[in-house]
């Protein structure tokens, strides 16, 4: 089992780049191929989770063609050009892979079968295999649909209006792309809006989308155009560098062309609110996605409540968020989040126990955490569960303890950050 040893440092300086855009990747390769025509991607997130999907569309005989440094080439083969897969789809660590996925196999009209790693099995799935199953869609899955592996026989479905108890991402875009293949309209709605890549890249490339407040429509049977996309950078990935550099005194650091969408942004909005120096430079749009330079420098932070609307915009950051409070004055109250506790393992508990275990003060509570800022932790050792996002998120933590923090189980971080560790050891000398 891989781990990692992180000391604390003095000032991070410097002008980087983090990889691609995983959500946005993902969706590249999906959309690409059911497009007709060529599509080039440029930024492409070479992690794991990215590549699962790519392997997937192989697999339905979509040519990929690798150009390097992030560059892809697509030949898409049209709305109901796929082939049946030969094997059972591997999705790994990938929920994205899986859940989207289930909407597009759904309308196919061939057999499939989605699994994935040990931690990928154990997640719900049944948020995804009800509504389809209101579509038309025949799905069966292990835990009465709940579990994979899935089966899924592809055919005919029929449109729907879905309300979406929960505001999530894989939920409304699974039920988007399965409304492709329905004749007529589909609707999602939400409680809060979740990230909208999947209507930005369908509107992208040619298909009829209406939003209105709390939902979306897409109509069936488009006609999809192969185009030029540009991933930007994830801000999920340059989440662990603005926290680094906002909590080690002196620090000033460029990320350079960051996705900033407005439905993805709720990290920048919560650290200004903390105190954080943020700026955002260059703002310009493109592929349908915003995207700026951020300018952060180290400040001293204060503790802050965070609830409602503005947690479906951080979910994935807020493990880091819960690392700015830990160094942050007075108390930070994170509610409304228990959607962390069935991602790839429940980060709510994964870091209370994690930041307890080097100093921390962190309250474990239903649908978040309450946590007590103090000045620096002691370190000490902590395992990631397999997170990626609990291994990173505990290494930036390390850079403000008094003594090493050594955190196990890190290959984990492949999955969605390729040379985060190289990165954070040059910054941090």
């Amino acid at each position: 089992m891989k781990q990692q040893v992180i000391h604390s440092c003095g000032p991070l300086r410097g002008d980087i780049s983090v990889p691609g855009d995983k959500s946005i990747s993902h969706r590249s390769i999906m959309l690409g191929s059911l497009a007709s025509g060529t599509t080039e991607v440029q930024g492409f997130l070479q992690g794991e989770d990215s590549l699962a999907t790519l392997l997937a569309f192989r697999g339905m005989g979509i040519g990929i063609e690798d150009l390097g440094g992030g560059w892809l080439r697509i030949e898409g083969r049209g709305l109901r050009g796929l082939q049946e897969p030969q094997d059972v789809i591997d999705c790994g660590n990938s929920g994205t892979t899986m859940r989207l996925m289930m909407g597009l196999l759904a309308g196919q009209s061939f057999f499939s079968v989605l699994s994935g790693d040990r931690y990928l099995r154990r997640r719900p799935m049944k948020r995804v295999t009800v509504p389809l199953i209101s579509m038309g869609a025949r799905i069966w899955g292990r835990c009465d649909g709940e579990r994979a592996p899935l089966a899924i026989q592809g055919g005919a479905l029929r449109p729907a209006r879905y309300d979406s108890p929960i505001a999530s991402a894989q939920v409304k875009s699974a039920l988007l792309l399965a409304g492709l293949y329905a004749d007529g309209e589909t609707t999602v709605s939400e409680p809060h809006l979740s990230r909208d890549h999947s209507e930005r890249m369908l509107k992208y490339f040619g298909a009829t989308l209406r939003s209105f407040d709390g939902g979306v429509t897409v109509s069936g049977n488009p006609r999809l155009t192969g185009r030029e996309v540009f991933v930007p950078a994830d801000i999920s990935s340059a989440a662990f560098f603005l926290v680094a550099a906002l909590v080690v005194p002196g620090s000033e650091l460029l990320i350079r062309n960051v996705g900033v969408n407005p439905t993805r942004s709720g990290i920048i909005d919560i650290l200004r609110a903390m105190g954080g120096s943020i700026e955002l430079l260059d703002a310009r749009e493109r592929s349908g996605e915003p995207v700026a330079d951020l300018w952060v420098r180290s400040s001293s932070l204060r503790g802050v409540d965070i609830g409602g609307g503005l947690v479906p915009r951080a979910i994935d950051e807020l493990p880091v968020i819960s690392v700015a409070a830990s160094f942050a004055e007075g108390v930070t109250t994170i509610r409304d989040a228990e959607e962390l506790r069935v991602k790839e393992t429940d980060r709510i508990q994964a870091m209370c126990d994690a930041l307890n275990a080097v100093g921390g003060q962190v309250e474990s509570l239903e649908d978040g955490m309450r946590i007590v800022g103090q000045e620096h932790m002691r370190g000490g050792s902590v395992n990631s569960c397999g997170d990626h996002r609990i291994a990173m998120s505990m290494a930036v933590a390390a850079l403000r303890c008094t003594a090493p923090v050594t955190v196990t189980d890190t290959a984990c971080t492949e999955t969605s950050f390729p040379g985060f560790w190289s990165l954070l050891r040059q910054l941090a000398g």
